[in-house]
């Protein structure tokens, strides 16, 4: 399956998940790609929207090399086998997570304009990405959203590599992925438009869905 654009994708994800129907549900996209996609979702679900964010925290000498990452409330996700290779500890980088922390905690002040995360304790989060190439970043926006006090993780993306689908099948209660290619180059390849997101674009998604509620009324 190819799709035309994101809002397209988002629509396919919903149709499959609102044959589920979810109980108080709040989806949660990764910005940026994956919200205007979740945005779809949402209002199929009549649900909350908002982002769950991820903070790549790099080994010392070899920034790109994920050795762990933090989200929001505190929350860390570490990669052991890597601080084990590297003969590092947790304690040895806390420059860098403090950095990367009140990087997450301004991109968050950023996006929702002020406004406070959704509750997610006892809830099931439905988390959202417009595809997946490794896995490396969604499955810590998964373990981060557990250790936010979800009660039960959804994964829902238009597209991922079958063998990561394989692999996040393990971490999340349930994955929705309905394109799974054993054969994969790249998320843009599965779609016709893939313009990039701003992050103007995600204030504005973020800003609709909370109109939406105030009001009481679901576009769809």
């Amino acid at each position: 399956m190819r799709y035309a654009d994101r809002v397209d994708a988002g629509r396919v994800l919903a149709a499959r998940l609102v044959q589920q129907r979810p109980v108080r549900p709040v989806v949660l996209g990764l910005p940026r790609g994956g919200v205007p996609v979740a945005a779809e979702v949402a209002r199929a679900l009549a649900a909350e929207l908002d982002v769950v964010l991820v903070g790549k925290v790099g080994a010392p000498d070899s920034p790109e090399l994920a050795v762990g990452a933090v989200g929001e409330g505190g929350v860390e996700v570490r990669a052991e086998h890597v601080l084990a290779m590297l003969r590092l500890s947790w304690s040895d980088l806390a420059d860098t997570v403090a950095r990367v922390r009140a990087e997450v905690a301004a991109r968050a002040g950023r996006l929702r304009g002020g406004r406070p995360p959704r509750e997610l304790t006892g809830r099931t989060a439905i988390v959202v990405d417009d595809g997946v190439a490794t896995g490396a970043t969604i499955e810590a926006a998964v373990r981060i959203v557990r250790g936010l006090g979800a009660e039960r993780v959804v994964l829902a993306v238009p597209v991922a590599p079958a063998a990561v689908v394989r692999r996040l099948c393990e971490i999340a209660d349930e994955v929705v992925c309905p394109t799974a290619p054993a054969e994969f180059t790249s998320v843009g390849q599965w779609y016709r438009d893939f313009t990039q997101v701003s992050e103007s674009r995600v204030r504005e998604l973020l800003g609709d869905r909370q109109g939406d509620e105030a009001t009481g009324q679901v576009s769809f």
